[in-house]
């Protein structure tokens, strides 16, 4: 997205050629932005302009994307023209009311079914006007949608979260030449009309998948790897703190830069995890592991409490509900909280 808002060329490697990620391509072509897959992990994208995105011929279909149609909403209200966002049956029931009402503030013109979940009808050429939002929840989805309204409204948008969130997007405006700053209240703040400049990108490793391969590890007899390249944003690496309190051993090795986000590779050895109380500091930090978090709880000696996470019930699926209910199968003493389980 914010390529393709760019001027100039901006070179992908290390893309992840999955549904989300080419959903959100595809809806960037269709309004008129020149994209090249060169291969499964190599892409290209002829930025057009903060102003350059041209009328789509038809809705956009951002799949099961929950992340493209938050941020994609905060791109369209910005542009001249209408847009409707459109999803599968499972985006179609996700909450919207999160970002249609800090958008609607800054005055954008968002219609959403009664309960406030997609399609979203986005009526373009409405005057934008910066504003101060204090989230009320916890959402990076929130913050970068507020974010990219943000570069077509004027004055400044600033957002406080309650909790820390992954802050790709904040990295990546900046590596764009887009000044993002951090107020004196710990706000992050923009002004509206920034210009974006192409650049190069490498993306690391994905801790959310690395996840997986780290707890098989962990839960084996004896096994010792190295899984190379992987992204250790501190705004995600709440999982591995996690299981660390567990007893895991994850070490990091050759800490580097890919552009403006930290890499390291992970070592892992096979260990015997322990339960407690997880510590709810780590909660955004980890929101998108807590499913291999749970089996390595249903694998550790002792009790497990897992509390802060009712965002897990309205994600593609209720992650809470799925994993209480795939453990009790399997045999495992769980008892399922409104915003955890035990």
């Amino acid at each position: 997205m914010l390529g393709s808002i760019a001027e100039g060329r901006t070179e992908i490697s290390g893309f992840l050629d999955g549904e989300d990620c080419l959903a959100t391509a595809a809806a960037m072509r269709a309004m008129g932005v020149v994209i090249e897959q060169g291969s499964s992990t190599q892409m290209a994208i002829e930025g057009s302009g903060l102003h350059g995105l041209m009328a789509p011929a038809g809705e956009l279909d951002l799949g099961n994307s929950g992340t493209a149609m938050r941020l994609m909403a905060g791109l369209a209200a910005g542009q001249a023209f209408d847009t409707v966002l459109t999803g599968d049956a499972s985006l179609s029931g996700r909450p919207m009311g999160r970002i249609i009402t800090p958008l609607t503030r800054m005055g954008a013109v968002i219609e959403s079914e009664c309960d406030g979940t997609p399609p979203l009808q986005i009526r373009g050429g409405m005057k934008l006007r910066g504003m101060h939002y204090d989230m009320p929840m916890a959402s990076a989805q929130v913050k970068s949608a507020v974010l990219l309204v943000g570069l077509y409204a004027d004055g400044e948008t600033s957002v406080s979260e309650p909790a820390v969130t992954r802050d790709h997007t904040e990295r990546m405006l900046r590596t764009m030449g887009v000044p993002v700053t951090v107020t004196d209240a710990g706000a992050i703040a923009l002004r509206g009309g920034s210009k974006l400049t192409g650049c190069r990108i490498e993306v690391p490793g994905d801790l959310s998948s690395a996840t997986f391969i780290i707890l098989g590890t962990l839960l084996s007899q004896a096994a010792d790897i190295l899984i190379k390249n992987v992204g250790v944003n501190p705004t995600r690496t709440g999982a591995i703190g996690i299981l660390q309190g567990m007893g895991a051993d994850i070490r990091l090795e050759n800490p580097r830069l890919f552009g403006d986000e930290p890499v390291a590779d992970l070592r892992v050895r096979a260990s015997r995890l322990k339960g407690g109380p997880v510590d709810s500091k780590l909660v955004s930090l980890a929101i998108d592991e807590f499913p291999a978090l749970f089996v390595a709880a249903a694998a550790a000696r002792g009790r497990t409490t897992f509390q802060g996470l009712a965002e897990l019930r309205v994600k593609e699926s209720d992650r809470i509900a799925a994993m209480t209910d795939g453990l009790r199968r399997l045999g495992i003493d769980v008892e399922e909280t409104p915003d955890g389980a035990i």
